[in-house]
């Protein structure tokens, strides 16, 4: 027997709050997700002291109110990442592409690169990490990594750059050792990165349904984010993708994400890596 729920939820609930938020996100909620968003979203009906998820839907249309929308895309995306993970791709990033864009920039002395999608941080400061590894490539160069979220909880998260134990375990030792420190105290059991890499990162937060207000990137991580868009949606943030990479930069994306039939201004190049062409 199905436990009864705490607030009433109803297919009309469900469906004003996917509707609002593909609205927001670009994110396409299939009608599986239905007990999800109940799980996800019945804490902020109770923090709001609303007695129902009608209540909620009349809360989030008040202009009023229109900051609870921040909490309602936080309390929906979905944030799993680790360190190094689809290590091929940073093994294309140190033996590939960065040495590309190092030949192609020598007369700016510039490298940019995005972490779209960072989450709470793993990705950008795995990044960064290659970067510094490489850096006798662009010695006194100017270097900016960009790492955005539309999520401002995991956004606090990745500047903080604080991780349990268990989370960094499977780094090398020599990286453990060069970037970061072992928690003492109160941060027993817990690895902060160190200052010098986490202040090579400007985090901020961009929702890339919007336009995308960067300079041009050398290099763009975007993994794990388009699934969970609809085929238009896809084709209108990869056309800004490559509106804002360099000639010949690169795109990485997720193990299953693909953008056959979606664009031709990129091509594929490496498992699940793709090089603009035009």
């Amino acid at each position: 027997m199905t436990a009864a729920r705490e607030y009433k939820f109803t297919r009309r609930d469900f469906d004003f709050l996917r509707k609002l938020s593909n609205a927001r996100t670009g994110i396409v909620v299939s009608d599986d997700k239905f007990d999800m968003f109940y799980s996800r979203l019945a804490r902020r009906v109770r923090a709001l002291g609303l007695t129902s998820f009608a209540d909620y839907c009349n809360y989030l249309e008040d202009p009023d109110n229109d900051g609870e929308m921040v909490e309602l895309v936080n309390a929906l995306t979905t944030n799993l990442t680790s360190f190094f993970r689809e290590n091929h791709h940073f093994e294309f990033l140190a033996n590939k592409a960065l040495p590309e864009a190092v030949k192609r920039n020598q007369k700016s002395r510039s490298l940019r690169v995005w972490s779209a999608g960072c989450s709470t941080g793993e990705e950008p400061y795995s990044i960064a990490m290659v970067l510094d590894e490489r850096q006798s490539l662009y010695r006194g160069w100017d270097v900016q990594l960009l790492a955005s979220d539309i999520d401002s909880n995991v956004l606090n998260q990745a500047q903080r750059g604080v991780y349990p134990l268990q989370r960094v375990e499977g780094l090398a030792k020599s990286r453990l050792k060069s970037f970061f420190q072992k928690g003492k105290g109160r941060q027993e059991g817990k690895a902060r990165v160190r200052d010098s890499l986490r202040q090579r990162i400007a985090f901020t937060q961009i929702n890339l349904m919007e336009a995308l207000k960067v300079e041009t990137q050398d290099l763009i991580f975007c993994r794990n984010v388009i699934i969970y868009f609809d085929k238009e949606t896809k084709k209108r943030l990869v056309e800004r993708f490559a509106d804002v990479l360099a000639d010949g930069g690169y795109l990485f994306v997720g193990h299953s994400e693909s953008l056959y039939q979606v664009t031709d201004r990129f091509q594929l190049v490496g498992n699940t890596v793709y090089k603009k062409v035009r």
